[in-house]
């Protein structure tokens, strides 16, 4: 690949990581190489790569304070804002749905002991000692009807 491609690429990078967008980044690249070939016609450049990037970044600074003071938005480009729905796509809607009704049929499936101890528990909040109290069964009890279900309905969603 030729130096100078490999040059332009590193600069479009390198403006881009500062918030430049691409036809912004083209015009300060061009802008650099014309100030590069203006300044050698009077002096000795040992270093042009880097004369190139400190100008591109001088330039690109030199923009962003243009825009500033004509009253310019400047916090972000709309092309560098991100276009992200914060709703989830229609194919995670659709798996969460079908596995939310694999899950109510694994607890239809339980034993309705189980499964009211277990709603008590999860869904309504109950502690232990509550749903125990509530149905007139043990702690001991309550906690085994508790296991049981969890065990069940892991391996119950782990077949789906």
């Amino acid at each position: 690949m030729d130096p100078v491609a490999i040059l332009f690429t590193k600069l479009q990078k390198l403006l881009r990581h500062k918030g430049r967008t691409a036809d912004e980044s083209d015009d300060i690249i061009q802008e650099a190489f014309l100030r590069l070939q203006t300044y050698r016609q009077a002096r000795e450049v040992r270093e042009p790569e880097a004369f190139l990037v400190r100008a591109a970044l001088n330039l690109s600074v030199d923009a962003l304070r243009r825009r500033v003071r004509r009253g310019v938005h400047v916090t972000a480009d709309s092309e560098m804002l991100p276009l992200i729905d914060p709703q989830p796509r229609p194919d995670e809607v659709l798996a969460s749905q079908q596995r939310l009704q694999h899950l109510r049929a694994g607890l239809a499936a339980l034993a309705p002991r189980t499964r009211e101890v277990t709603l008590l528990h999860r869904i309504e909040g109950f502690s232990h000692a509550q749903i125990a109290a509530r149905l007139g069964i043990t702690v001991s009890a309550v906690e085994k009807h508790i296991a049981k279900a969890a065990l069940f309905l892991s391996d119950w969603m782990a077949e789906e």
